[in-house]
């Protein structure tokens, strides 16, 4: 028999494990919703890898019912739609005017090919994520846009509807103006194709100069890259620095003997055009093609030759165009070295790549033609590419261009709205709404491209991790206009006028520039060209 039961032989005290059982009672009741709360709060920080993040909700906090609606977006992570939540940062742009809006107030928004920008706007964003921040970069956009970029490569090739919503969710857009204007400023670019030489011969003599090493920028010069302002100098072989040489000195022949040249052209024609574009393709004797970029400039302002060609009688207003000004200059290669004189403005050019275009025997199709390459190093895409100006924007901000550009006539308008990518820059593109389209390269974009001289809703597309609203209480007031002339002393002296007087108030009123349109030259004027 065992000795736990029957008649036990052993004592048991039962009063002291009575105690024990209820000390163990009493401890895992008070565990038991410690517990459960400690398991709550690790299964709500699990959550996130799973549900949906806060930032697909939108800045009310609602969400976003198309998700639910449209099951291709289950395709992509949900957290690239959206920044995390952290503290925006103050956006800062100086000399310019910044008007949060809504997406339905871009005209043609909705319409537009979000995922053909998107593409483009991925082909910088490579570049942007692959450079390391300056120490002396003090922009705030170019680590938000970085953020944007990094959630951007983890979608994909998306859709249409996709790429849409990725923007708007991770963007805000902002009508952007310089301070006192009502519009930016849109002009076209192309890259123009030219023949040339490696070596100068009796027919190309005309030299295209690479930067020079003693051209240095602009004191405090801000930004990536070479300013487009400012006075470049020249350090000279005691380390003075003085004003590099002008137009006129450089065609006497103040570079020669440095080995600047790049290669050699036909004709100043075809000089004046690649300064004013800012790139082009060479094509060599021996059928490669040479691809040249804007690589700096002597630092002084440009002066339009058109202007001087109207001032001086040489081309009427009516007939001014790129082509014409081209057909002159071959005409009177003589005159046109004269007048390029009175522009002291000079550009330096450097090599971005070197393909051939002969065709291989056997092979019928022609390859494909790489486009112009941007001042970021990435190839531009026509029509989604733009140039802005460096020293405020950064490369990769996406634009929104709204506007009615003469596109299939200079008498004829079409309606232009795209989303467009900041991917170069030129030496006439200052300021913070004015834009620079490319069109592509060859005669036909050349044409759409010397038509556009317009006005044009510029909004700039900043990831929602700026704050705008610090901006705008920064903002400054537009300078005041100028009081108008006093006057004569004579008509001070006649009869007060019987006018009364809220005529006379609607009569000056009606007189001062109405939405901007002081700075617009007068029809047929718009074709003063300006180099990038």
């Amino acid at each position: 028999m065992s000795g736990l039961g029957g008649n036990c032989p052993f004592k048991i005290d039962r009063e002291p494990i009575a105690i024990a059982v209820t000390l163990v009672l009493i401890i895992g009741i008070v565990a038991l919703p410690l517990g459960l709360s400690a398991h709550a709060a690790a299964s709500a920080q699990r959550k996130p890898q799973f549900a949906t993040p806060p930032a697909i909700f939108g800045p009310s906090g609602h969400a976003v019912t198309s998700v639910e609606r449209k099951p291709q977006f289950e395709a992509l992570p949900p957290a690239i739609f959206g920044p995390p939540a952290a503290q925006p940062q103050p956006l800062r742009l100086p000399d310019a005017a910044l008007e949060p809006i809504e997406w339905n107030a871009l005209k043609g928004w909705s319409a537009d090919d979000h995922a053909a920008a998107f593409a483009t706007f991925l082909a910088s964003c490579r570049p942007l994520l692959r450079s390391s921040v300056n120490a002396g970069e003090k922009r705030p956009m170019y680590p938000a846009l970085m953020e944007v970029c990094r959630r951007a490569l983890g979608t994909g090739r998306p859709t249409d509807d996709q790429a849409r919503l990725f923007l708007e969710r991770n963007f805000r857009p902002l009508r952007i103006t310089k301070l006192g204007d009502n519009a930016g400023f849109l002009t076209g670019y192309y890259e123009p194709i030219v023949d040339g030489s490696r070596f100068p011969t009796g027919i190309f003599k005309i030299p295209i100069y690479r930067r020079p090493p003693d051209l240095v920028p602009p004191p405090h010069a801000a930004g990536p890259g070479f300013p487009n302002k400012g006075q470049s100098l020249r350090r000279t072989a005691t380390g003075a620095l003085v004003p590099y040489f002008d137009r006129g000195e450089i065609l006497d022949g103040a570079l020669d003997g440095k080995h600047l040249e790049i290669c050699w052209i036909k004709n100043q024609s075809d000089a004046l055009t690649i300064q004013i574009q800012g790139s082009a393709r060479v094509r060599l004797e021996d059928g490669a093609v040479l691809r040249i970029n804007y690589d700096g400039h002597n630092g002084y302002p440009f002066v339009p030759l058109s202007r001087i060609l109207i001032e001086r009688n040489i081309i009427p207003r009516e007939e001014m165009s790129m082509e014409r000004i081209r057909q002159w200059a071959h005409d009177d290669p003589k005159g046109a070295e004269e007048l390029l004189r009175q522009n002291r403005s000079f550009m330096f050019f450097r090599i971005v790549g070197l393909s051939d275009d002969r065709q291989p025997a056997g092979i019928r199709e022609k390859p494909r033609e790489q486009e112009a390459i941007g001042a970021q190093g990435i190839s531009l895409t026509p029509e989604r590419s733009i140039a802005v100006d460096s020293a405020l924007h950064v490369y990769g901000t996406p634009f929104f261009i709204d506007a009615d550009l003469p596109l299939a006539g200079e008498k004829q308008s079409s309606h232009f709205d795209h989303l467009m990518i900041a991917q170069d820059t030129g030496s006439a593109i200052v300021g913070p709404a004015r834009a620079d389209i490319f069109w592509g390269a060859g005669d036909r974009a050349g044409q759409l491209a010397s038509h556009v001289h317009q006005l044009g809703n510029v909004a700039m597309l900043v990831p929602r991790e700026l704050d705008p609203v610090a901006a705008g209480a920064r903002m400054p007031l537009p300078p005041q206009r100028p009081a108008p002339p006093p006057p004569p002393a004579e008509a001070k002296a006649k009869a007060p006028s019987t006018t009364s007087s809220a005529v006379r108030s609607h009569a000056v009123q009606i007189r001062r520039p109405i939405r901007g349109l002081q700075y617009v030259p007068k029809p047929g004027a718009g074709w003063t060209m300006q180099n990038r």
